[in-house]
């Protein structure tokens, strides 16, 4: 069983499998080797026989754990959620507990927007310090999720005091700082970490991720190089690595090398096959990331989740192939608002609107504040000729150029404006690429959250936008419509970045589904785009980003200028059309959300 299990951990599921089956045979009461069977069984594409497998181990054995959360983590995976969760609750509810069992559960929780109940089941865990990395992460975004950053990083804060040379406690410590945005303290608790020996995956990515935010991206690069070594199958530390080399290359190949060689250690692997095909998608190449998945996706036994990615990379293209891969992903998982927000998305673009606004509303009743869902909803209601569209985009009412007044100490806009651009400029690449996953084009974007830089203009800036916001607010109202019934008049910023758009640069349409309103400031333009005759480089409102039958429009346009800041509901479509010019078009953005 040793050896077994050293050949599971190479990735030798194979061998593992055939050396496994006549322990198995042999021994019908050793549970543990049936739960190892099953995990090679789920690799090797066989999640029904593996299924099997652990429910007979529970038979056995109903006090085994492992087996308890592993057949949750199956159950997941094929869209049973209410099954999995009181399978998850069983192995908590056990005499010995199982973390992972927690950490799975709370990630499920965390993810389907259920904080409170995510960090009820990491806290009893966490207290002490009885967690990993993973459970750690889930502690964190819990109680971030909850608006009490603070509490985490004192929480791990204490645990690390109290156990210095623990390696899990320095990376919950270093987790929490990340998640908290104080990156540069995380970086010096994850090199004190390694420098003391604890070389993990979990460290050297809390160390990458701080490096990343800090702008050191060759530091941030080799630092995720290390994790994947020590950790092939780490997909957030594979997505990373992806958009680093992207952006410094432009060369999807490279981008994705690592990942490749991860494949061919674990070529049955659909997780990794899932995050391939995302950054072919995000680097822009929908259908290179259909192809990647096409043939896993048609497998009888494919999981539900990588049949919804295959059907997200054919909604750009081809929306009758998405309808159909949503339709069958819910005939396993008909809960999974992932399947059926696609399948929305689908119908819109195949024609048929009615559906599609069933479904919206249904998953609205959901997640009410999702302002993907909201655009969805409100195209379906354009493309019906519904009333209500009207009212939940009125561009002329709800879109509202205002200017910003000086920050002190700045005697006017002009001078600060001025500074701000070098400060901006700083962060910028000029040679980089623009990132993945991001609606850019022919530009670059800054990765770290604005809103918590020290640097005194762009400290300044933000300052000078609360007023504006102010006044916003008060022009919107309150009412019961998305937009206005979360009005209170009490606000925070959720995330902020600046782009910069070279030559033929411009932003694909998109919405913000975490935010509440969202933002264009304008700090340098180019010539042509003061010239009235010309829409280049204009915001454009009401262009859906997805394929829509019949084809839709952009429907409402602002020409920016030098100092204005536009403020509009995060749910509107929006993009910038191309312009032609050697000027770049400095901006900053940033969504902002309710306080609670």
């Amino acid at each position: 069983m040793r050896e077994i299990s050293a050949q599971l951990q190479a990735g030798e599921y194979r061998a593992a499998h055939d050396r496994l089956g006549p322990i198995v045979a042999s021994y019908p009461e050793f549970a543990e080797a049936q739960r190892l069977l099953a995990g090679a069984k789920l690799v090797l594409g066989d999640p029904a026989g593996a299924e099997a497998l652990l429910r007979h181990a529970i038979e056995v054995n109903p006090a085994w754990t492992p087996t308890l959360t592993m057949l949750g983590e199956l159950l997941l995976s094929s869209g049973r959620t209410a099954e999995a969760e009181a399978v998850l609750q069983r192995a908590l509810a056990a005499g010995t507990p199982d973390p992972r069992a927690a950490m799975v559960l709370a990630r499920r929780y965390n993810v389907s927007g259920r904080p409170a109940q995510a960090l009820a089941v990491a806290a009893p865990f966490c207290a002490q310090g009885r967690m990993d990395a993973q459970l750690a992460t889930q502690h964190v975004n819990a109680l971030i999720a909850l608006g009490r950053q603070t509490e985490a990083v004192d929480h791990y804060r204490r645990i690390a005091a109290a156990a210095p040379a623990d390696p899990a406690a320095a990376q919950a410590l270093a987790i929490a700082l990340n998640a908290a945005g104080e990156h540069a303290q995380a970086g010096q608790i994850a090199r004190r970490a390694l420098l003391h020996g604890h070389k993990t995956a979990a460290i050297s990515h809390a160390l990458a991720q701080s490096l990343m935010a800090e702008g050191d991206c060759a530091g941030a690069e080799a630092a995720l190089r290390d994790c994947l070594r020590l950790e092939p199958r780490l997909i957030e530390a594979h997505n990373n690595l992806a958009q680093l080399v992207w952006v410094r290359s432009g060369d999807l190949a490279q981008a994705t090398q690592q990942l490749d060689r991860a494949l061919e250690l674990f070529p049955d692997d659909d997780a990794l096959w899932a995050a391939k095909a995302a950054i072919l998608q995000g680097a822009g190449d929908a259908r290179a990331a259909y192809a990647c998945l096409a043939p896993r996706a048609q497998r009888a036994q494919a999981p539900p989740s990588l049949i919804v990615r295959a059907g997200l990379a054919a909604l750009e293209f081809d929306p009758a192939t998405a309808r159909s891969l949503a339709e069958r992903a819910l005939q396993t998982m008909p809960d999974d608002a992932s399947a059926r927000s696609l399948l929305a998305a689908a119908e819109l673009g195949v024609g048929d609107a009615r559906c599609a606004l069933s479904h919206c509303e249904a998953l609205l009743s959901r997640a009410p504040n999702n302002q993907y869902l909201i655009a969805l909803q409100t195209t379906a209601m354009r493309l019906l000729g519904d009333e209500r569209y009207a009212q939940l985009c009125d561009y002329r009412k709800l879109v509202l150029p205002l200017p910003i007044e000086a920050p002190e100490p700045w005697a006017d806009v002009a001078t600060f404006l001025r500074d701000l651009k070098k400060s901006l400029d700083r962060l910028h690449d000029p040679e980089g690429h623009a990132l993945l996953f991001q609606s850019l084009r022919h530009g670059t974007e800054t990765t770290r959250d604005l809103t918590r830089s020290a640097d005194q203009p762009i400290q300044a800036l933000f300052k000078a936008f609360a007023a504006p916001i102010n006044q916003y607010l008060e022009h919107i109202g309150r009412g019961t419509d998305p937009l206005r019934r979360r009005n209170s008049g009490r606000w925070r910023f959720n995330g902020s970045w600046s782009v910069r758009l070279r030559n033929r640069g411009f932003h694909m349409s998109h919405v913000h589904p975490r935010g509440w309103i969202s933002s264009a400031f304008y700090i340098e333009l180019p010539d042509i785009m003061a010239e009235a005759r010309t829409n280049e480089g204009v915001l454009d409102f009401g262009r859906p980003s997805i394929i829509t039958t019949p084809a839709l429009e952009s429907e409402y346009a602002v020409r920016p200028a030098v100092g204005m800041l536009v403020l509009f509901p995060s749910y509107f479509w929006h993009g910038t059309v191309p312009f032609a010019s050697a000027q770049p078009r400095l901006t900053v953005a940033f969504d902002a959300v309710p306080l609670q």
